[in-house]
């Protein structure tokens, strides 16, 4: 059991965060892409993705791992977002801050979501049974360069502006 819900159930709903917080960060790409910035979309995006690596914590585990240290790092990173966004008003140099470290929120994401796609998905897992085959790395690789290039380009795209949205 996990916080009252059985183990599966607890995955179900880690896992609907997870999409939902991909889904709303995809979303808000576009629009950083464009240099907008709407309030409901980033706090949706912000908070299930908080909650995403909040409740990663909370799975069973006999050491501290991978996945401890990439929450952690998700957890750190989306400071920085709220603090650029909400308390800096995204204003400025704050701007870059959020896109910067909004972008790399959701490529955490993105590379876990991938890591558990091959390591639950049958015919994925065929590919890549142990994660260091190339099908594995290659997946990586592109979600890698994805990012790093739609993260440069929504960072020099952001213009700075008197308001948030």
């Amino acid at each position: 059991m996990i916080l009252g819900l059985s183990v599966a159930a607890f995955t179900t709903v880690h896992v609907v965060i997870s999409l939902i917080a991909i889904a709303a960060g995809l979303i808000a790409l576009v629009d950083m892409l464009r240099n907008r910035f709407p309030a409901t979309l980033t706090a949706v995006f912000l908070v299930f993705t908080i909650l995403t690596s909040a409740t990663g914590f909370f799975f069973h585990s006999k050491a501290i791992g991978p996945p401890h240290i990439v929450g952690v790092i998700s957890l750190v990173v989306l400071a920085a977002s709220l603090f650029a966004f909400y308390v800096r008003r995204n204003l400025g140099i704050w701007r870059k801050v959020y896109v910067g470290t909004a972008i790399l929120a959701l490529y955490l994401n993105v590379f876990v979501l991938v890591v558990q796609s091959f390591a639950k998905l049958a015919p994925l897992k065929a590919l890549a049974p142990t994660q260091t085959e190339p099908p594995f790395a290659a997946a990586q690789g592109v979600v890698l360069v994805a990012f790093i290039v739609l993260g440069v380009l929504a960072v020099r795209r952001s213009r700075p502006t008197l308001s948030v949205v």
